[in-house]
């Protein structure tokens, strides 16, 4: 089995260039058909925002190209100078590749460790190359069991537990206030891009109505229009917040635009009931001294980036386990790879160690001619074929112990001419 990977990622290649390297559109099929009519290998491209991979692979003993050469088609198909690409490239081999792909997909190799968005892309990467005939056996078990692996890290560790963005941890405090939300609104008031995103994520609590809000009354029909909600005249900010459990604040408004006085003449017109408010608006929009931690709860953007870095950093304490089952998980593949490699081989020697035994158990037999019972032939048959087993063992287990070195003779064909095993 060879396995070489070239590529590179957001630790290695400036956003400038990994852009300028990205397989998208038509340029992914037709590279995979082409690493696999030139190079005659198999081959697997994972091409995303963060990294460019192209993973090639041979059964048999025959080298894979060399790197450099790999280098030179990457140049060659997206028409930059090798110049520019040699010092951001990686190229590991054979062992190396297993690890660094069951890296990726467990997200440790990842700008934010645990997302979960990479297993995803690299199954997709797969299965796009399954579709243009560029897998064979090596790439297919590989990714396959790349798979299984992303699996096991998320559900052995918590690395994956918890949101890391700010949309996403903001929702999170709002699930944690209310517990249903089919009679609630939500109320946003500005149309920033961060505003937008978390509205997108509030909008999946499938509220009661949202409520719009902005200086400018098309951009406020335009947000309102593209979440279902309802556009409310700026001069009714007050009674709008009257009416609302969450506040979605992204104004970029050079003050506040709700002072304490304010916000207490509104709390008085309440019926009651907590209202949570995100201010993600930098500067913020909301005085902080409106948080009263029962009818108002309030939260802006260092408050939930705060979250973020301690989901973070709990993150972090589980990349030691996960590294842990990934070396684990590398060893497995490798085994099971010699395993199925040297199936056939093991299954002649043991084929040849039985005929063996049974020409030795049977001409004995037949000396004795009759002399044991049925009981003791049980026990004389036991034995030899313990004594096949024992004798078996050694060569079976150092054929998968074997790391094969270029060059050198390997257990496999000692095997194959010792006992003069035909497949």
């Amino acid at each position: 089995m060879k396995l070489l990977l070239v590529g590179c990622n957001y630790k290695t290649a400036p956003i400038e260039l990994r852009e300028k390297l990205a397989f998208d559109g038509p340029k992914l099929p037709t590279a995979l058909r082409e690493l696999e009519s030139r190079y005659g290998c198999e081959a697997v491209i994972l091409s995303t925002c963060n990294r460019v991979e192209l993973y090639l692979a041979r059964a048999h003993d025959q080298p894979l190209p060399d790197h450099g050469v790999i280098a030179e088609f990457v140049s060659e198909t997206h028409r930059l100078p090798i110049e520019q690409l040699q010092t951001s490239l990686y190229a590991p081999q054979n062992t190396d590749v297993i690890r660094h792909l069951f890296q990726v997909v467990a997200s440790l190799d990842s700008l934010i460790v645990g997302e979960g968005q990479i297993a995803g892309q690299v199954k997709r990467a797969y299965e796009l190359a399954h579709e243009h005939g560029t897998v064979g056996p090596i790439l297919h078990a590989l990714f396959q069991h790349a798979n299984g692996v992303a699996k096991r890290v998320r559900t052995e560790t918590g690395i994956s537990r918890g949101h890391v963005s700010v949309s996403s941890v903001a929702v999170d405090y709002v699930r944690q206030v209310f517990d249903h939300f089919g009679d609630k609104t939500i109320l946003v008031i500005g149309a920033g891009k961060m505003g937008e995103l978390t509205l997108k994520h509030l909008k999946d609590l499938k509220p009661h109505r949202i409520l719009v809000t902005n200086r400018s009354p098309e951009k406020a029909m335009e947000v309102a229009k593209g979440c279902g909600g309802e556009a409310m005249p700026w001069e009714k900010l007050d009674d709008a917040l009257v009416e609302a459990d969450i506040v979605l604040s992204t104004t970029g408004a050079p003050e506040p635009i709700m002072t304490r006085r304010r916000f207490s003449d509104i709390l008085a017109r309440r019926a009651g009931g907590t209202m949570v408010i995100l201010d993600i608006a930098v500067p913020r929009d909301f005085d902080p001294r409106i948080h009263d931690g029962d009818r108002a709860c309030l939260f802006n953007i260092d408050d939930l980036q705060r979250i973020r870095e301690q989901t973070l950093q709990e993150r972090h304490k589980h990349i030691a386990p996960a590294e842990a089952i990934i070396e684990q998980e590398v060893t497995r593949f490798e085994n099971d790879w010699l395993r199925r490699r040297h199936g056939k081989v093991i299954a002649l020697l043991t084929q040849e160690f039985e005929t063996r035994r049974k020409l030795v158990v049977e001409d004995l037999m037949a000396h004795l001619n009759g002399a044991v019972g049925p009981e003791d032939r049980a026990r004389i048959e036991y034995a030899f074929r313990k004594l096949q087993n024992q004798f078996l063992h050694g060569p079976i287990s150092a054929l998968a112990e074997e790391a094969p070195e270029p060059g050198r003779h390997t257990l496999l064909e000692a095997l194959r001419k010792m006992f003069r095993l035909e497949e």
